[in-house]
């Protein structure tokens, strides 16, 4: 992780993802690395970040339900 807005920008969509689903951010942490969507976040960081976090959390929304989880 060296780039410097990593972190933040992780913390930022964990965050409005669970806002989105009325989840802690313990809660949604745990969804989005259970059902993927935290690996998926590291793995293309490189493009999501550019997109809106809204983008983004519609794209963890269908990757999550691609590997088992039911929210939506």
């Amino acid at each position: 992780m060296d780039d410097q807005y990593k972190i933040p920008y992780l913390n930022a969509v964990i965050r409005t993802f669970g806002d989105r689903f009325n989840l802690t951010v313990q809660q949604s942490f745990r969804y989005l690395y259970n059902f993927k969507g935290i690996r998926f976040l590291l793995e293309y960081y490189d493009v999501e970040h550019t997109l809106s976090i809204d983008d983004t959390v519609d794209d963890l929304i269908k990757v999550c339900q691609k590997n088992g989880g039911e929210l939506a």
